[in-house]
């Protein structure tokens, strides 16, 4: 199996492990206001989040930057919370495009940081990091995609086959995950 193979696998799997949900949470609420036809611009979204952890996870790779993981893994579960709350309020058509696009990307950021000490053990003492931070990255991408593919088809059951308005749907789904990551974060607070 070539590098790219496995960090690329590495990614997906990384994304979609369902003991670590912190970051599919996220990804749910990123777009559980959308709908099919709304794909281009969740695409942009989730491709703004994969932007910033990618930047972290670079910076991390080569030594640039180095931050206390207490405070990451209490800051990741505060931005799920965070972004489940700014869909609360307006409906999505009054919501700032460019305001949710900065935020998902200073979120990434957040993310990556979570990822890096992840990605660190796994890249040991390679001479050459850009490519399995590359495959990674691509992978992680791809377990994104996946979580928004059945997200938003199951966004499309519950508004075309149960009748439920997506403004239900959204604050169903991002109160849900409001409760969950309030918990989260009280629980990861460091000390």
């Amino acid at each position: 199996m070539s590098d790219f193979s496995i960090y690329f696998q590495l990614g997906w799997q990384h994304i979609l492990d369902l003991t670590g949900y912190d970051h599919i949470l996220f990804v749910l609420v990123l777009c559980c206001s959308y709908t099919l036809k709304d794909w281009k611009r969740l695409l942009w979204l989730v491709t703004a989040f994969t932007v910033g952890h990618s930047i972290t996870l670079a910076l991390a790779a080569f030594k640039i930057v180095k931050v206390d993981t207490g405070w990451v893994e209490f800051l990741i579960p505060v931005t799920i919370l965070i972004t489940a709350l700014y869909n609360l309020p307006k409906r999505r058509k009054q919501r700032n495009p460019y305001i949710l696009y900065a935020m998902t990307l200073f979120f990434g950021l957040i993310h990556g940081l979570g990822f890096s000490n992840y990605l660190q053990s796994l890249l040991g003492q390679e001479a050459n990091i850009v490519l399995p931070l590359l495959s990674f990255n691509i992978g992680l991408e791809f377990g994104q995609l996946i979580i928004v593919f059945f997200v938003i088809l199951l966004s499309e059951l519950m508004l075309k086959i149960f009748s439920v308005s997506n403004r239900d749907w959204s604050f169903f789904l991002s109160s849900a995950v409001i409760g969950i990551s309030f918990i989260m974060a009280l629980e990861r607070i460091p000390l």
